[in-house]
């Protein structure tokens, strides 16, 4: 079978979405300015922007909802980049009032916010536009994004729009971005970019080729803006804007791109210095053919489990999607040829964590769902269930482990967190899931579980945090199950990983860093000695 891996798995490379790790420059001039024919999806789009949600509300309140959503963003690495943001001046400006107005107020008591935006473009920025390029929307629309999200992958509105380009579900549904319990499209940079530049492109041709008109329908809907323009009997966006169909929000929406895009052209004139650019998003990309746990990608690259996370923002769970095969991945770049090497030594049963179920007398998908906590499409899926109606008993199920547990059945591990004795803890500033995770005793994914919280939530000081502490009966009854634990000391071989060790031994990878003080960054030597506490029925 190894022999078959390279046909089975290969590697792209890119800083997307380009072939190379380098960032592309584009050239100033967009010369495909074709668009979508209107009469080839109106019909459908037209339901679809009809359903449309407006956010409403003032520029400081809107400012506050994404800079709080934002502010959950995990960075990977920000380095200062040079060169200015891209400008290209190819979507025309206004002098009216509306925008002024705003760029006075980005330029006062808005200037702290938009100051992080601008800094943060730089990573997103130059992709946004090779996608724009490509598609032939104006390359400064690339700065839409910002005042969609404020360039954050993974914000997510009160009104249920995600991702950088605030997709709803059905519009992004439309334009092919997906979203399950295992993934949201919607939060992939270049997916949603794509399907960004192909709304723009059907508004655009909408409206007869008025970019104004286009990016106020992309906030307000297209039937909200078409609706205005029959009521005033006028195309021009500025006598839209005076009327009583468009709501505040989007009466603001183009003036404040158009805000930005004034002082994006002059940062210097408008006392925009000494920013700090974040470097474009640079990466490679690798084909995973089948389900993969992400923190054995992420030992394989010897990067942080959260690193890997932040590249792919997409991703809402431990692993890649359940049957999907040849899922892209994104990795850190220069990590392919030690990832590739690994992984083809890697049995296809060690690439995700799952409990094996044999289905018994009176099991049920749904009450199996709930004992586990996954959702039944996942359990069909990943058995092929032709008949979810029918389970036969005496067969095998196979069902991925949740984050936090380990490889106790997982009903052991959720009766025991409820029996033991709970504490709660205050975070303090310095405080990181990892450190409080080593102070207890406990792993990150575990305080991730216990406390519901997302891999983009970050946490702040004075927030509660429930930890474990066993109380005896929990203590007694894991006894029980797995054994005195004994002291081993383990010698390192090459090709050894911590996920590796820790399967053998069957022991948590974070409890092997905390044991033996490891941080996420540090890598194995062959040789070296790990400290390790071991149940008795794993001592043979």
């Amino acid at each position: 079978m190894k022999s078959l891996f390279p046909l089975l798995l290969f590697l792209l490379v890119g800083c997307w979405p380009a072939t190379q790790p380098q960032v592309k420059h584009l050239a100033p001039a967009v010369e495909d300015n074709s668009v979508v024919a209107a009469s080839e999806v109106a019909p459908v789009v037209e339901e679809i922007a009809s359903e449309t949600t407006e956010i409403s509300g003032t520029d400081d309140e809107r400012l506050s909802m994404v800079e709080t959503i934002a502010a959950t963003e995990p960075v990977i690495e920000e380095l200062a980049l040079p060169a200015p943001l891209p400008y290209y001046g190819d979507f025309p400006l206004s002098d009216h009032r509306r925008v002024d107005k705003l760029r006075k107020f980005y330029t006062g008591n808005g200037r702290k916010t938009l100051n992080r935006w601008l800094e943060r473009a730089g990573r997103y920025v130059p992709g946004i536009q090779e996608i724009f390029a490509e598609e032939g929307v104006p390359l400064d629309l690339a700065y839409l994004a910002m005042i969609e999200s404020g360039f954050n992958v993974r914000a997510y509105s009160w009104a249920h729009a995600a991702g950088p380009w605030q997709f709803i579900e059905s519009t992004g549904k439309f334009y092919g971005l997906k979203n399950d319990w295992w993934r949201d499209d919607r939060c992939d940079i270049e997916k949603s970019t794509r399907a960004a530049a192909k709304h723009l492109k059907y508004l655009y041709g909408r409206f007869d080729g008025d970019w104004y008109l286009a990016v106020a329908a992309y906030n307000a809907g297209g039937g909200k803006v078409r609706k205005a323009v029959k009521s005033s009997n006028s195309r021009d966006f500025w006598i839209l804007a005076e009327g009583k169909i468009l709501r505040e929000e989007t009466r603001n929406y183009l003036p404040k791109l158009l805000a930005a895009l004034e002082i994006i052209r002059d940062l210097d004139a408008h006392g925009f210095t000494g920013l700090n650019f974040s470097e474009p998003v640079a990466f490679e990309t690798f084909l995973i053919p089948t389900t993969t746990d992400l923190d054995i990608i992420a030992q394989f690259c010897d990067v942080s489990y959260g690193e890997i996370k932040a590249l792919n923002p997409e991703l809402k769970r431990w692993c890649t999607p359940p049957g999907e095969v040849d899922f892209r991945l994104k990795i850190p770049a220069g990590t392919s040829t030690q990832l590739e090497r690994l992984y083809a030594g890697l049995s296809p049963d060690q690439r995700a964590s799952y409990h094996r179920h044999q289905v018994k007398r009176g099991d049920t998908l749904r009450a199996l769902a709930n004992k586990y906590r996954i959702q039944v499409d996942d359990i069909v899926a990943l058995n092929k269930i032709s008949n979810p109606r029918t389970l036969q008993i005496g067969t095998n199920l196979i069902l991925p482990l949740k984050e936090g547990f380990t490889r106790l059945p997982v009903d052991e591990l959720a009766d025991s967190y409820v029996r033991s004795k709970r504490r709660i803890y205050t975070v303090r500033g310095g405080d990181s899931l990892w450190t409080i995770a080593t102070r207890f005793g406990v792993t990150e994914k575990q305080l991730r579980v216990w406390n519901r919280l997302g891999w983009s939530n970050l946490i702040r000081p004075g927030q509660k945090l429930a930890v474990s502490k066993a109380g005896q009966r929990t203590a007694t009854k894991v006894a029980r199950k797995t054994g005195p634990a004994k002291k081993v000391v383990y010698l390192v071989r090459p090709g050894d990983t911590l996920w590796g060790i820790g399967r053998q031994f069957e022991v948590e990878t974070g409890m092997i860093r905390l044991w033996n003080q490891l941080s996420s960054g540090n890598i194995l030597r062959p040789g070296q000695k790990l400290t390790l506490m071991v149940p008795t029925s794993r001592q043979g």
